[in-house]
C-alpha cells in the first residue's frame, strides 16, 4: 500500500519531540563580523518553549544573523518578512556589542538550526 503524499504546501509532523536538552548551534567561524550588516527589529520571544531569551536582532539560534553586504538580497528579503509581520526592522552596521553573531550563509550552510526545532535526521 502506498502512503499517502502530502498536498504541496503542508508539512506532516511525524512526531512531537521536545528538544530542550540540545545545545544551541554556533557559528565556526571567527565570530567577529563588525562592520558586518544586521537587522535590528522590535523584541521579540525566543518560539522555544520556556525559553525566556528576547531578541532584539533577527536571530537564529540565539545568534544575530549578518551579512557583509548593506543590500544583499537575503539580508532584504528577511527584512522585508520582518516588516511584514509587524516587527519594524532597521538594517544597521552590526557592532559586537549587540551579542554574539553567525553569518547568515554559515548558518543556511548548518541547515538553519533555530532552538527548540529539531532538524531533519
Amino acid at each position: 500500500m502506498e502512503a499517502e503524499r502530502p498536498l504541496t504546501g503542508s508539512t506532516t509532523v511525524e512526531r512531537d519531540e521536545r528538544v530542550e536538552d540540545e545545545g544551541i548551534w554556533a557559528d565556526d567561524g571567527d565570530g567577529d563580523h563588525s562592520g558586518w550588516f544586521c537587522v535590528r527589529t522590535d523584541p521579540f520571544p525566543c518560539p522555544a518553549p520556556g525559553c525566556a531569551f528576547v531578541a532584539d536582532y533577527m536571530t537564529a539560534a540565539h545568534l544575530i544573523l549578518v551579512w557583509e553586504e548593506r543590500d544583499d538580497p537575503n539580508l532584504l528579503w528577511h527584512a522585508q518578512r520582518a516588516k511584514e509581520v509587524g516587527r519594524n526592522p532597521r538594517v544597521v552596521s552590526y557592532e559586537r556589542s549587540f551579542g554574539p553573531s553567525a553569518s547568515y550563509y554559515a548558518w543556511e550552510a548548518a541547515g538553519r538550526p533555530v532552538h527548540g526545532v529539531r532538524g531533519k535526521p
